[in-house]
């Protein structure tokens, strides 16, 4: 049975131009991988007085063993706050699922980031091409990224998962379900792929529907977006004709986004089973 499927957040892929393979001095790749070794090996203790960072949050995570150079090919403003990277991917042994995320290793950095791919699984297989869209904070990882980052910026990445272990269905035929977005941010400038997701809507009438909702805006709403867009946060009424036995939800955001989501499905009578969420904190 196909399931329905209700997303709070985003992580629509997009079909983007081509790029070489690149394939990285010898040299340049051994220094990335003993820079990330080390930074693993050297931060096994937790120190109580300070905030876990990331690779410390997901110690407890499945790692794939393959750690990967990567440069940069490409850096797109997507929105005033958040940058998309376009990485090629040097190994060809580099793979990874939807719903996974990246360790993040920067030579002379010595935080490593953990960023979800914004790009598809098959992006990579067609193309060597791996995407990640990153907003502005003070964290180093991302203010390199926003502050330094340049095209041919060399890094090093390696896949983690939440949901190792998770067995696939056996079947042999696949039906699409349907999806439903509810994508809330302060204005329609900050809805990153908006675009994309409008054309999806289009190629898949019926199946992919999506409603943006908007906290703080103040400008003119562009005419495309009118007819998709409400003025105000995500609400119970929204999304309590969604429920079902059948539907699933998944939901991206900050902490208190998260938790508030979680419980106002939890009081719609949401199985917590049925909600899926990354937990960053």
């Amino acid at each position: 049975m196909a399931h329905a499927t209700i997303h709070m957040g985003v992580t629509i892929p997009r079909l983007l131009r081509g790029a070489r393979r690149i394939c990285p001095a010898h040299s340049t790749l051994m220094v990335l991988r003993h820079s990330a070794f080390c930074y693993c090996t050297a931060n096994g203790t937790l120190k109580s007085k300070r905030k876990m960072d990331h690779l410390e949050r997901t110690a407890s995570n499945f790692r794939q063993e393959v750690i990967s150079q990567a440069k940069v090919c490409g850096i797109t403003n997507e929105s005033d706050t958040v940058k998309r990277l376009r990485l090629a991917i040097a190994n060809k042994d580099f793979t990874f699922k939807a719903g996974q995320w990246v360790d993040f290793f920067i030579p002379g950095v010595s935080v490593v980031g953990g960023f979800s791919m914004c790009s598809s699984p098959g992006l990579l297989e067609r193309e060597g091409i791996l995407e990640l869209a990153v907003k502005y904070t003070a964290h180093p990882p991302a203010h390199w990224i926003h502050t330094e980052c340049t095209v041919d910026s060399e890094v090093a990445l390696r896949v983690g998962a939440d949901l190792h272990g998770y067995q696939e269905g056996k079947g042999n035929e696949y039906k699409m379900g349907t999806v439903k977005l509810y994508y809330s941010a302060k204005n329609t400038k900050e809805l990153l792929f908006k675009k994309n997701i409008l054309g999806l809507m289009n190629a898949f009438p019926g199946k992919i529907m999506c409603r943006f909702h908007v906290t703080q805006q103040s400008s003119q709403i562009c005419e495309e977006l009118q007819p998709h867009v409400t003025e105000g946060r995500i609400s119970e009424k929204d999304l309590e004709k969604h429920v079902s036995k059948d539907t699933l939800w998944y939901i991206c955001g900050p902490p208190p986004m998260i938790e508030s989501i979680s419980k106002l499905l939890s009081n719609i009578g949401v199985p917590t089973n049925c909600v899926f969420f990354e937990k960053w904190w």
